[in-house]
């Protein structure tokens, strides 16, 4: 059994009631018997208690608990039922470990589903030369924390703390998160990675002064979301900030999307569209005083930074997207209509230590 590293056990607290952790020799327990395993080192968060909602967080647990039935037992150690893919696409993680890759296999196979739909074509490639982390829309870090919802194989996390932050990610994937550490480690780059869930985040309150997260709220139901939003809100520290990616229903994109699926509630793991106002109302509600910005125009996803990965036909897109964006920086009104929009939130300096309602 593999101990955690010694700031998991100071930084880290039980997602029930935020008590302090100690280590057994076995897995992190509190005062009143709650346990949480460890997966080679890597603390798996995630509540034993309540339904799961995507299939990855459920095997997760079932791997962490032991349950030898659930492994993968081709690539035991790449945890590769916990990603959420097929089993065609897990064979190719598979076939790609036998090479010489660069790229580790994960995300070179997950970075369609992280990235966004305009990536397909380089998923799987084990050509890659380097990883596709983009540009985070943040100012310098400093030094300053960032806990990052959803992180999967950490590509914000490097964003950030290339940015000069001090990263943790969190992510219901085992597998995920463990290809995040592998990344970090390669790259030489001080991040955390925890497996967990966005709306019972086991961060004591103010702990954070920065909340990120990129292409996962919008997956969530709306109520799911407020309470990550809750969450988050519950971490910062008074004047820290929330900056989350969301999908704006009246994109070019988004009402084409809708309208494939006949405006019909949306289920699973589907992308849930809001409107600008309802954003805007959900992080002021569960944060404090919020304003919005452009993310991208023609869909979700596209990051400038990522322009040598696009093919030809996709460049000119990219290109008119990140023009939109630029205008809708002078012309605001631009904002509701683009597909993906930030929400920026402060947690107020006049909220009390203590006084912060945990939702959930």
């Amino acid at each position: 059994m593999v101990a955690p590293d010694r700031w998991y056990l100071e930084n880290l607290r039980c997602p029930v009631d935020y008590s302090p952790l100690s280590w057994n020799g076995t897995e992190l327990v509190t005062a009143a018997g709650r346990t949480y395993p460890i997966v080679d080192g890597m603390p798996v968060m995630l509540r034993r208690d309540q339904p799961q909602t995507i299939g990855i967080a459920r095997a997760s647990i079932d791997r962490a608990v032991g349950n030898q039935d659930v492994i993968d037992q081709r690539a035991p150690d790449f945890y590769l039922e916990s990603l959420g893919i097929g089993d065609n696409e897990k064979a190719r993680i598979v076939e790609i470990m036998k090479g010489t890759a660069v790229i580790d296999p994960v995300v070179s196979m997950m970075v369609a589903a992280t990235s966004g739909q305009q990536y397909v074509h380089i998923k799987g490639d084990a050509s890659l030369a380097d990883f596709p982390i983009p540009d985070l829309k943040l100012p310098p870090g400093n030094g300053r924390t960032l806990l990052d919802l959803g992180c999967n194989w950490g590509r914000w996390c490097f964003a950030a703390a290339r940015a000069g932050y001090k990263p943790v990610g969190i992510d219901p994937s085992l597998g995920g998160a463990m290809a995040a550490r592998r990344v970090a480690r390669q790259l030489g780059l001080d991040a955390k990675f925890v497996v967990g869930d966005a709306r019972w985040l086991p961060f004591p309150e103010a702990s954070f002064d920065t909340v990120w997260s990129y292409s996962v709220l919008q997956h969530f139901s709306k109520m799911d979301a407020k309470q990550a939003l809750h969450q988050a809100g519950y971490v910062l520290k008074p004047g820290g900030i929330a900056k989350i990616q969301m999908a704006n229903w009246l994109g070019i994109r988004s009402l084409y999307h809708q309208a494939r699926r006949g405006f019909r509630e949306p289920e699973s793991f589907e992308v849930r569209y809001w409107s600008t106002a309802e954003i805007v109302d959900a992080f002021r509600t569960a944060i404090g005083p919020s304003t919005l910005s452009v993310d991208c125009y023609f869909g979700l996803g596209w990051q400038w930074a990522d322009m040598k990965y696009m093919r030809a036909t996709h460049k000119p897109i990219l290109m008119a997207s990140e023009i939109l964006r630029r205008c809708s920086q002078v012309l605001t009104p631009m904002q509701h209509v683009a597909d993906s929009v930030f929400c920026t939130a402060t947690r107020p300096l006049t909220v009390p230590i203590g006084a912060s309602i945990k939702a959930g």
